[in-house]
C-alpha cells in the first residue's frame, strides 16, 4: 500500500515537469519529432536545405516563446501532417497507435489459448499389453545369450 502511495506521489510530482516540456520545448526535442520533407528522416538526422530552414523556424518560434503544440501546429499548417514523425492522436492516425497494441494483444491471447489447448489435449499413453509368456521367455533367453 505504501508503494502505491509513493508511486502516486511520484507521478504527481512528475506531471509539472512533463507540462513544462510542452510549454518550453528544446530545439533537440522538436528536431527528433519533425520530419524533413525532402529526405524523409527526422530533422536531427538531415542536412538538407529544407531541414535547415525548418530548424531555423523552430529556433525562432522557441525564442518567441511558442509552446511545442503551437510550433507543431504551425508546421502542420505549412507542410501537412506528414511533417510530424509520429501520427496524430486523432482520426485515422489513431489506427497507427492502436493497431500494434490490438495485434500484440490478439497474438498473445491466441498463443496462450493454443498453449492451454495443447497442454489439455494430450491423450494418456495406452497401457502396454502384457507380453505373451512364450515371447517373454524367448526375450529372456536372447538377453542371457547376449550377456554371456
Amino acid at each position: 500500500m505504501r508503494l502505491l502511495v509513493l508511486l502516486f506521489l511520484a507521478a504527481l510530482l512528475a506531471a509539472p515537469v512533463a507540462r513544462a516540456s510542452d510549454r518550453h520545448p528544446t530545439q533537440a526535442e522538436l528536431e527528433g519529432e519533425v520530419m524533413c520533407p525532402v529526405c524523409g528522416t527526422t530533422l536531427d538526422q538531415s542536412d538538407s536545405p529544407a531541414a535547415q530552414q525548418i530548424k531555423r523556424v523552430i529556433a525562432r518560434r522557441i525564442a518567441a516563446g511558442d509552446t511545442k503544440n503551437e510550433i507543431e501546429d504551425r508546421l502542420v499548417a505549412n507542410y501537412g501532417d506528414a511533417i510530424l514523425a509520429a501520427p496524430p492522436h486523432h482520426g485515422f492516425g489513431l489506427l497507427a497507435w492502436w493497431l500494434p497494441v490490438v495485434g500484440i494483444t490478439a497474438a498473445a491471447v491466441l498463443v496462450g489459448a493454443g498453449a492451454w489447448r495443447w497442454s489439455r489435449v494430450r491423450e494418456p499413453a495406452a497401457p502396454a499389453a502384457p507380453l505373451d509368456p512364450a515371447v517373454e521367455r524367448r526375450v529372456d533367453d536372447e538377453l542371457r545369450r547376449y550377456e554371456s
